[in-house]
């Protein structure tokens, strides 16, 4: 068990935000896994000043896995302020706040949010200090290793950002300038943890159980965010959440134990979003629980091109001898 602040948390794995992806229906559905604690998508505190409907979508619900935080993204005081304002106002069930300065996505950083903050580390503290503050509920954040190989700043951001009052820190061990190619640099943060008083959470490649025990063998991290290595493959989760709970190294899942799981998202998904919403995420989201097994190419792409329907699934599943 670990904690960020009076938040007790039972499992080392933390699911990882993704924006499309984790949903309140995708959290919930992981949840049993084994996920310790869970971010929602990206929150941006100027769609909620200013209520935009899509933006309030993704605030948790009475229905939500907990703890769960809230990311919330932008780039002025003055909103993140206003918004979080809001979400203590409208009683939203929620744990921390998470704040998000990793995002590497141009159309992000290009507004000075997400990871450009890690260019102006002075204003960077400001603002952390100005919405811990301003929060009745702790305050974390997530960062990156720096923009670029020529400024890798993430001990000094890491230092003023405790400083500023964060509970705990994610980091992703890239930079902004590599997005999501090359290998995250787990070396890079060797020894960061001995240096840090709150909690470290390990982010970047974290696709099996070894890539999950090097990460935190490497760095001294709390725990380890899973992202895109439990799209399609939820036992990952329970494969880790299993190691560092009794030691036990569990056996990845067989092709029915992921056609089961697969249904059983599918289901969640189309209970919070309705059928007609939910279809276009699981034809890009239901393939990825076939991947690895032999023989599985044809039904992907027909899980891709004739599923409209809940129906349709079940349709393409019976093809699959299992």
């Amino acid at each position: 068990m670990w904690k960020i602040d009076d938040i007790e948390i039972e499992s080392r794995v933390v699911l990882g935000p993704m924006a499309g992806v984790t949903s309140q229906a995708y959290r919930n559905f992981m949840k049993p896994f084994g996920v310790g604690l869970s971010v929602t998508e990206m929150v941006s505190d100027y769609g909620l000043v200013y209520g935009n409907a899509n933006t309030f979508a993704y605030l948790p619900d009475e229905k939500t896995d907990r703890p769960v935080g809230i990311q919330i993204f932008g780039s002025s005081i003055e909103n993140a302020q206003k918004a979080i304002q809001i979400i203590q106002k409208a009683n939203i069930p929620y744990d921390f706040i998470d704040l998000n300065f990793g995002c590497p996505v141009p159309k992000v950083t290009k507004v000075g949010a997400g990871s450009a903050w890690l260019r102006k580390p002075e204003q960077l503290r400001e603002y952390v200090r100005a919405i811990v503050a301003c929060s009745n509920k702790p305050v974390t954040a997530k960062i990156r290793l720096g923009w670029s190989s020529k400024s890798v700043n993430f001990i000094r951001v890491a230092k003023m950002l405790e400083e500023a009052g964060i509970k705990a820190l994610s980091i992703h061990a890239r930079t902004t300038e590599q997005m999501y190619a090359g290998k995250a640099d787990y070396e890079a943060l060797k020894g960061l943890r001995q240096t840090m008083s709150i909690p470290l959470i390990i982010s970047g490649d974290i696709f099996s159980l070894e890539d999950a025990i090097e990460a935190i063998s490497i760095t001294g991290a709390d725990a380890v965010m899973v992202a895109r290595g439990a799209l399609g493959n939820p036992n990952l989760i329970r494969q880790i959440d299993a190691f560092y709970s009794t030691g036990a190294v569990l056996p990845d899942s067989t092709l029915a134990e992921q056609i089961s799981y697969m249904r059983a998202f599918a289901d969640s998904l189309v209970a919070e979003k309705g059928e007609r919403a939910a279809m276009p995420i699981l034809r890009g989201l239901a393939p990825k629980f076939l991947d690895g097994f032999p023989g599985m190419k044809k039904v992907k792409m027909e899980i891709v091109t004739t599923v409209f329907t809940r129906a349709d699934l079940d349709s393409v599943l019976t093809q699959i001898n299992v």
